[in-house]
């Protein structure tokens, strides 16, 4: 239903024009910055890339200033597409940022069909196995062809399987999936033991180690664990230590360099103790 701008809530309508203004900037830098002149879609990917991953950070460190800021930036990455795009002349292929939008919220509607329709899902579940099942009947030849190809492999393993649950392919108990885990451990210890001097395949002992990895990651999901987040706090969690047996140990006149292993466990046992 259309809406007149006066009959909205002020608060709707302050977004409204904080928007609009982000619009004109972004032509007015589009017309008059030789930088922002030069700019193309493929010259904005590798910054958008990096500009989520700061998002990211943001968000892991819960900086809920740093992710307003990093927010921005991923937007203006969106509005600058858009404006690359809608100059484009080719016909059908030219798009501006109000398509992108009306085609967005066609999508959010078509997939919601239990908010905006008579279907009916009370689960989280439900909803997606529901979307899944639009996806399919929208064109997708396969559940996982939504998974994009470029994902970083841990957090493609989760999206894989979290596909294939909506199509009712997985588990039914956390056990089991924990059972596979084990069987998996208990696989590669029989055959890539580092006790023994035989000389191991590396290829199949990567292939192995690949199953062991996919199979936790499987269960993290029955535990409501994301792999991604947790392997992510655990790097910044042994920078954190690792930075303060440096800072420590050079306090002290000593160089990591130049210790042994169990000095610098003295300097890791004491940031495990302060917290750090």
């Amino acid at each position: 239903m259309e809406k007149n701008f006066n009959d909205l809530s002020e608060n709707r309508q302050q977004q409204l024009m904080a928007f609009d203004r982000l619009l004109t900037i972004m032509d007015e830098l589009r017309e008059q910055c030789p930088w922002d002149r030069k700019q193309t879609l493929e010259s904005l990917r590798h910054l958008t890339i990096e500009e989520t991953y700061e998002l990211s950070d943001a968000i892991l460190e819960n900086d809920l200033p740093e992710i307003k800021k990093e927010l921005g930036d991923v937007l203006l990455h969106i509005v600058f597409y858009a404006k690359i795009a809608s100059e484009h002349t080719e016909i059908g292929k030219s798009f501006d940022i109000a398509d992108v939008l009306t085609g967005i919220c066609e999508k959010l509607i078509s997939r919601h069909p239990h908010i905006y329709g008579d279907a009916k899902a009370d689960t989280e579940e439900q909803v997606k196995q529901n979307w899944e099942k639009l996806k399919l009947k929208e064109g997708n030849k396969s559940v996982l062809s939504g998974v994009p190809g470029s994902l970083p492999a841990l957090v493609k393993a989760m999206r894989i399987q979290e596909k294939a649950r909506g199509a009712g392919f997985d588990w039914d108990e956390k056990q089991q999936v924990w059972a596979k885990v084990e069987e998996e451990l208990q696989e590669f210890k029989e055959n890539f033991n580092i006790e023994t001097q035989v000389v191991i395949d590396q290829k199949e002992a990567e292939g192995e180690f690949g199953d062991l990895l996919f199979s936790l990651v499987n269960y993290s999901r029955f535990v409501d664990i994301n792999p991604e987040t947790a392997l992510e706090r655990t790097n910044k969690k042994f920078i954190r230590r690792f930075q303060y047996m440096e800072e420590a140990s050079k306090l002290d006149g000593k160089s990591l360099t130049e210790m042994t292993l169990s000095e610098m466990d003295e300097y890791w046992n004491q940031a495990k103790a302060l917290k750090v």
